[in-house]
């Protein structure tokens, strides 16, 4: 006596069914990791944009600081932070004069000072670092306006 296994399909609609359960439940949990990991990404993003902006703040406060060259810091928000200085040492540092120069279409009678400005801001654990070289002038060459 043959039997034909295709008559008998009892049960058959339910193991289907459970299968395509199963892509399902893994195509939702793919799609729920990938969520989250993308949201961290946006949040570690935003957390170094405003490190970034704090480091910008405390450029701009160097910058119009200048011609004093004495350390600073500050706080700008709930975390944001800024400092004079480079992401090596912790501490704010001063910022960094490099003395006097000639420029292009000017004569020896008149001279730019040059410094430099390093900021670090620092938001919720990110931290972010930006070097300015600027010089001020004209000065008339010889004297103590650039100091």
């Amino acid at each position: 006596m043959k039997r034909w296994m295709g008559r008998d399909q009892k049960g058959m609609a339910l193991v289907i069914a459970l299968i395509m359960l199963l892509v399902l439940t893994l195509i939702g949990m793919s799609s729920i990791s990938s969520t989250i990991f993308e949201s961290k990404i946006s949040g570690n993003d935003r957390f170094g944009a405003a490190a970034f902006y704090a480091a910008k703040g405390g450029v701009d406060i160097g910058l119009n600081r200048l011609p004093n060259i004495s350390a600073y810091s500050g706080s700008i928000g709930s975390d944001e932070t800024y400092r004079s200085g480079k992401l090596t040492p912790g501490n704010p540092q001063p910022l960094i004069y490099f003395g006097v120069m000639g420029r292009p279409g000017y004569d020896v009678t008149w001279e730019f000072a040059r410094y430099q400005v390093n900021a670090t801001g620092q938001s919720f654990g990110a931290v972010k670092e930006i070097e300015v070289q600027v010089s001020m002038g004209p000065y008339p060459a010889g004297t103590q306006y650039n100091n």
